[in-house]
């Protein structure tokens, strides 16, 4: 029996239109598993971040094994640690036995550190009798740094008779220190006589350099003929130099005749 060219040349032509549809199909296959596995573990990656960061998003039905373990162990360290630090989301039945003493101790420095320094949530009763004295000693330790210091937290009436001197001897050194570097915390009334000249001194020396620097705060009535002079020859040597150079504030109505000269000499083309 003998086959028709012309069947063979059909059946030839379709094997090669449908050869690429067929090798296509087939690795396709493999490349769709692997995609979407890919996928899926992105996805339950995501859900586990979700779970850790406690969003509403979390699935806990989605989470593997492993992952249900580490996030059972992370969710219990967060606890033990809001425990510690007394923070409102701690739940306690949840501890161990010591993890539960811990905290507890972690409680009670909290409150005598708290009691040591006059904020938080002080609890004097919660205090044994030696953490009490510890107690009273820092809190007076405290009360004498910020009298000496000048801060408003100071109780005077809690002082001991040797705490008043030094607070009064701290009080009058700052009253001092102000009045000298003109800061308004300052009282002339209470200067000695030693301070009072200080202080003279420390304003003369300042209204000096004020004028110096051409500052609005200077004061001429307050220096004297020397220092008056000193400034003006001072200021003649700076306006001198500004015309001369072409820089800087320059009044030629203050320039000597020689000055004037000198520095139309200066600034004179050469000629050729």
């Amino acid at each position: 029996m003998k086959l028709d060219p012309r069947g063979r040349l059909s059946a030839q032509l379709a094997c090669l239109i449908l050869w690429p549809v067929l090798s296509f199909a087939q690795s396709s296959v493999p490349v769709q598993k692997p995609g979407a596995a890919a996928l899926d573990g992105a996805n339950r990656q995501r859900n586990f971040s979700d779970c850790r960061n406690g969003f509403e998003s979390c699935d806990p039905a989605k989470l593997t094994e492993p992952q249900a373990t580490a996030l059972a162990v992370a969710n219990h360290q967060r606890n033990v640690s809001d425990c510690k630090d007394g923070i409102a989301s701690c739940d306690p039945s949840r501890l161990t036995q010591s993890e539960a003493r811990e905290s507890l101790s972690a409680a009670q420095q909290r409150n005598i550190s708290d009691c040591k320094d006059g904020i938080g949530d002080c609890d004097r009763s919660k205090l044994s009798p030696s953490e009490t004295v510890t107690v009273d000693i820092a809190r007076r330790q405290l009360n004498l740094s910020d009298c000496k210091h000048g801060l408003g937290l100071c109780d005077h009436s809690k002082l001991t008779g040797p705490e008043a001197g030094e607070v009064a001897a701290a009080e009058r050194q700052r009253n001092a220190q102000n009045c000298k570097n003109g800061w308004n915390d300052c009282d002339h009334s209470k200067l000695t006589s030693l301070e009072a000249d200080q202080t003279l001194a420390a304003e003369h020396q300042r209204n000096i350099s004020e004028c110096k620097g051409g500052q609005e705060t200077c004061d001429y009535s307050k220096l004297t003929p020397a220092e008056a002079k000193m400034l003006s020859e001072a200021e003649r040597r700076r306006n001198y130099t500004a015309c001369l150079k072409g820089y800087g504030y320059c009044d030629r109505s203050h320039l000597t005749p020689s000055e004037a000269s000198a520095i139309q000499t200066e600034t004179k083309p050469v000629s050729r």
